[in-house]
């Protein structure tokens, strides 16, 4: 099976509804005031199915000038365009402003129909066909076959059918290996069915009860019903036009310009990259100035910030961001309109570069935005991961941020790490500039916490994690390939780093060993160690931790601190206790030590911590490991 997207264009009652009803047999105009006053107003379809398999969804777009927002959301996702000029009336303002639009959207394929040929004389439609010719010249249609049809007498229309055949056999097909993404472009309840929304399905593949969400609102469904074309199916493939019934969604929450996507590839943006076109008859555009953006079947209002000139003249290009003041659904290689805030014209469009954008500082240059214009998928790949810095890039954002297959992602990912441009932290791709760049200012970091705390065994782990901001399993992954460092449970510290054991430091040893050995089971606290010996609490932490791990003395608590004969000795107490009895109090244990209930506490609460008793209610008893 083949799909291809066929959408109509062209002025208002030029005949492009009445085109379509003659091609496929049904009429695209559904709404009862479309109907009345003849004219299209909001999107049509239809399909015409060949013998070999091929299917051409008809996208027929309403013609008026007020109604060019409704034509731009119908045009995204077309392969061919069907341009419609009527006989009678030759070239008018929307025939070239839709010609204009399908220009900008790159569309490469179309055909030129001219309709109501049996109103006119053969002299009179020879005159249009010439001027048809002067007016596609120069654009993708100048070259495309001109036929003159009537879908009132049926006159060429099997010959127009042949030619959309015959066209729709060299068009390539939108992949259906990336992941899935389909526009919304109408939403509707049926009766017994729930919510169903349409579209063009841009890229990927979707099956029955698959799960979905739709962007930018974050909403989660399940797929519980497809349609293509009229015809329930359990699969749906790019290129299709796909009517899919959603699980538990009110069709209130939803609107055109929605995407249903494969859940955890794509995230929405308030900004985009762009290299802008504007088109020979636009206004000039001022940096700075509002528009309304239109993305497939997206609208929004949005800025569009120049990024190397402070105006683009008619017939110009530039480089811009857009920043936009509701987020939308876009990926790298996209195709977008512009039309100006007011009065409302097209004025220009142009090709998505960078998706998730973020500010530019001037002196960033705008060698990135070359790269993803120009460059391979594996150059673009590359820049776009370096640009995203220690935080790096998932596979599955990368699927969401450019179109390209999943597979062909994958494949160049891999490529990019063989060669060591890329390198990989569980699923976390980082650029080996940016990943050795790190690596230095850890170290760096590492080198200047240990002169300032010389008695320290290291940093805390948590603590450099959030000082470079990077997720857990990213730091895990940086630390476990960085031979110069050394990570202890909660510390990291340089592999060539010892702690500085000062004659200065071996005297505070001393005299707090002896000041512990006076007091027993009452030792001062950290606090009132400090204040006794005229020290910061800082300071006086980071000796007590370095005679623990000298094992000097034995941490009670993040301020009491035992010394080690007085721990050994507050063990065997217990050991002693417990051959005679089962259970204590902590008066008994209060008892024992000869303390105070001030310290009883806390020595009971590190001994349960440390499974060398088992508090059961208000008693102890002795813990099985510590027995054995």
């Amino acid at each position: 099976m083949r799909y291809i997207i066929l959408g109509t264009a062209g002025h208002i009652d030029h005949g492009k509804s009445a085109l379509v009803k003659a091609l496929t047999g049904v009429d695209p105009d559904r709404l009862k005031e479309e109907k009345e006053r003849g004219i299209t107003i909001d999107l049509g379809f239809a399909d015409i199915h060949y013998p070999d398999g091929l299917t051409v969804g008809i996208v027929d777009v309403p013609g008026h000038e007020r109604l060019v927002r409704n034509m731009l959301a119908g045009a995204g996702g077309i392969d061919i365009v069907l341009l419609v000029i009527a006989a009678d009336e030759g070239v008018m303002p929307q025939s070239r402003e839709h010609l204009a639009i399908c220009d900008l959207l790159d569309i490469k394929s179309g055909i030129v129909a001219i309709t109501k040929a049996d109103l006119v004389e053969e002299d009179w439609l020879e005159l249009v066909r010439d001027e048809v010719r002067d007016f596609v010249k120069g654009t993708f249609l100048e070259g495309a076959g001109i036929i003159d049809v009537s879908s009132k007498t049926g006159r060429n229309i099997d010959l127009l059918k042949e030619e959309i055949h015959r066209i729709s056999l060299q068009v390539r097909p939108k992949s259906a290996g990336g992941p899935f993404r389909l526009p919304i472009d109408r939403v509707f309840t049926l009766k017994g069915f729930g919510t169903v929304v349409t579209g063009t399905a841009l890229s990927g593949s979707l099956s029955v009860d698959d799960p979905v969400q739709i962007l930018p609102g974050e909403i989660k469904s399940k797929v519980r019903g497809l349609q293509s074309h009229g015809t329930p199916i359990n699969k749906a493939y790019a290129g299709q036009r796909v009517a899919v019934n959603l699980q538990g969604v009110q069709k209130e929450e939803l609107r055109r310009g929605a995407v249903v996507v494969e859940p955890g590839r794509f995230r929405p943006t308030r900004a985009v990259d762009a290299e802008l076109t504007m088109l020979e008859d636009a206004p000039v555009l001022k940096d700075r100035s509002r528009v309304h953006f239109h993305l497939s079947t997206t609208e929004a209002v949005g800025r569009v910030i120049l990024y190397d000139c402070s105006e683009l003249k008619p017939g110009g290009r530039s480089f811009c961001q857009i920043r936009l003041e509701e987020p939308v659904l876009a990926v790298s290689g996209d195709r977008f309109i512009i039309r100006r805030f007011s009065p409302v014209v097209t004025i220009g469009g142009g090709v998505i570069l960078d998706s998730q954008a973020r500010r530019r500082r001037k002196r960033e240059g705008l060698e990135d935005l070359k790269v993803y214009r120009d460059g391979s998928l594996a150059e673009k790949i590359a820049t776009k991961v370096k640009k995203s810095g220690v935080r790096g890039m998932t596979r599955h954002q990368l699927q969401g941020w450019i179109n390209a297959d999943t597979a062909e992602i994958d494949t160049v990912t891999d490529g990019l790490k063989r060669d060591g441009i890329l390198v990989r932290f569980d699923d976390r791709l980082i650029h080996r500039d940016i990943f050795q760049g790190l690596r230095e200012r850890i170290a760096d970091t590492l080198r200047r916490f240990h002169e300032n705390n010389p008695l320290k065994p290291g940093m805390s782990k948590e603590v450099l994690r959030t000082l470079f901001g990077l997720e857990q399993r990213t730091f895990q992954g940086v630390l476990s390939i960085m031979d110069e460092v050394v990570v202890d449970r909660d510390t990291v510290r340089l592999a060539d780093f010892t702690v500085a054991v000062t004659d200065t430091f071996r005297e505070m040893k001393n005299e707090v060993v002896k000041l512990l050995g006076q007091k027993g089971f009452q030792p001062p606290t950290k606090e009132e160690l400090a204040e006794y010996f005229g020290l910061g609490v800082k300071e006086m932490e980071d000796i007590l931790r370095l005679m623990a791990q000298e094992g000097a003395v034995a941490r009670i608590t993040d301020s009491v601190y035992l010394l080690r004969e007085d721990y050994e000795r507050m063990l065997g107490l217990l050991r002693e206790y417990y051959a005679e009895k089962e259970t204590m109090s902590v008066g008994e244990f209060r008892d024992l030590l000869g303390t105070t209930r001030k310290y009883a506490l806390p020595f009971l609460e590190h001994l349960d911590s440390n499974r060398i008793t088992l508090r059961v209610g208000d008693v102890r008893k002795i813990h099985p490991a510590f027995a054995k």
